[in-house]
């Protein structure tokens, strides 16, 4: 089917869905997370074919974003059962104006018709976002990376099926099969078809989306997450801290980048920043973490000398940039200088530097002695996430249900005329 094609019968799809009650969207998405575990089979045999095929081609910890196992796959099936047992966002009245005329104006939610995503090789997006899509009224058109296709394809054939038998059209849920970059700009034009475009993936994704696309796009960003070692902070703290942030998963977008520490304790805490990335993790069989250190970092530890490119970098993987700063003020001029507005963190153990650095930085999340990695969508309350939006319009953060919606004004009257 061509990409025009099935733009179509999902354009035709959106207003049934826009129409479906609460129970009923929510017997589909607990059907479609049966559905996933029931061809568990299927999908890893997929998944294996596109290990296969992208081994080699890319880096260790990208073919960890690929791999799906049995746990995955429930864990991918129990986010969609979560997303059916959280409020369904559509006609919501958002505000109610009573008018001295008499009118009534009440700001409604409202399905955003035909939600596109865009994204690379993580195949729990293909279900993560149908489940949202599908759950805020919506039909979904999905276009993978070529790395992940079979997977993908898997899935969704298992996601359709439980659509089916809920009673939904199977139509509302849609993957791009053409995984030329063609599909991709055709997506990116397709006004009339498309009411919103999502990128996932790499800020070269984004970054094209944004230039070229002639439908609405909402921004998702790359993360060059900051952590900031203050003066007053707990270092055994930071250390928790930071090895989460940096090593839990390197590949994903709330992963710490770069670690800026306060002159006064950078002698101190350094060393033990080395030790417990690079020496303790490398003696227990761990990836040990490279850390990119600038000129007064690289006086006090051994490491690589950073480039000019690696306070700008999101690595996404098992790289640090580290970065001695004089005072509080030049680590959050830092960050606005070299920041994606996705997360950053302080770890202080004083209050009044705590939030000046929480007023201050100009991020979707700012974190005051806890972990980067905590800026999902499930650890917010809000299920999974379509992404995480780096931009201010119309949504920023974690993108959940109600950020998928957009909204219109019912207005009752009882024959006013103006």
């Amino acid at each position: 089917m061509t990409t025009q094609e099935l733009l179509q019968k999902a354009k035709a799809a959106k207003r049934d869905m826009a129409a479906a009650d609460t129970e009923t969207k929510n017997r589909a998405l607990l059907a479609m997370a049966d559905a996933l575990e029931a061809h568990c089979g299927d999908i890893l045999t997929a998944n294996t074919l596109d290990l296969e095929a992208a081994r080699g081609t890319i880096s260790d910890v990208m073919l960890d974003r690929l791999a799906l196992d049995e746990g995955r796959i429930a864990g991918m099936a129990q986010g969609i059962r979560e997303v059916s047992e959280l409020p369904d966002p559509v006609k919501a009245v958002l505000s109610r104006v009573e008018r001295p005329n008499g009118l009534v104006i009440e700001k409604t939610a409202v399905p955003m018709g035909v939600i596109a995503i865009i994204y690379e090789s993580r195949p729990n997006v293909t279900s993560d976002a149908a489940a949202l899509a599908l759950k805020a009224g919506s039909a979904c058109v999905l276009r993978c990376g070529k790395e992940a296709h079979r997977s993908a394809a898997a899935i969704v054939a298992a996601l359709k099926e439980g659509l089916s038998a809920a009673g939904l059209t199977p139509d509302a849920l849609q993957l791009v099969e053409d995984i030329s970059r063609a599909s991709a700009n055709e997506l990116m034009q397709a006004r009339g078809l498309v009411d919103l475009l999502i990128p996932r993936g790499g800020a070269g994704l984004i970054r094209a989306c944004v230039d070229n696309a002639a439908v609405p796009v909402l921004e998702t960003g790359t993360g060059i997450c900051h952590i900031y070692v203050d003066t007053c902070a707990d270092l055994d703290m930071a250390l928790d801290i930071i090895e989460n942030a940096k090593c839990s998963r390197p590949s994903v977008c709330n992963a710490a980048e770069v670690c800026l520490v306060n002159q006064t304790v950078a002698e101190e805490f350094l060393p033990m920043l080395r030790q417990r990335l690079v020496d303790r993790r490398a003696a227990r069989g761990l990836p040990p973490v490279e850390l990119r250190l600038d000129p007064r970092a690289a006086k006090i530890i051994q490491g690589t000398p950073a480039g000019p490119e690696d306070f700008d970098t999101e690595f996404l993987d098992y790289i640090l940039a580290v970065k001695v700063v004089e005072h509080q003020r030049e680590a959050i001029d830092h960050i606005a200088a070299h920041s994606t507005g996705h997360s950053e963190a302080i770890v202080t153990g004083d209050e009044r530097n705590a939030y000046a650095f929480l007023g201050q930085v100009d991020s979707a999340a700012v974190y005051w002695n806890a972990s980067t990695r905590f800026t999902d969508g499930g650890e917010f309350g809000l299920g999974c996430e379509m992404g995480i939006s780096t931009q201010k319009l119309h949504a920023r953060g974690p993108l959940g249900l109600a950020e998928l919606c957009s909204f219109k004004f019912v207005v009752k009257g009882g024959g006013q005329t103006r």
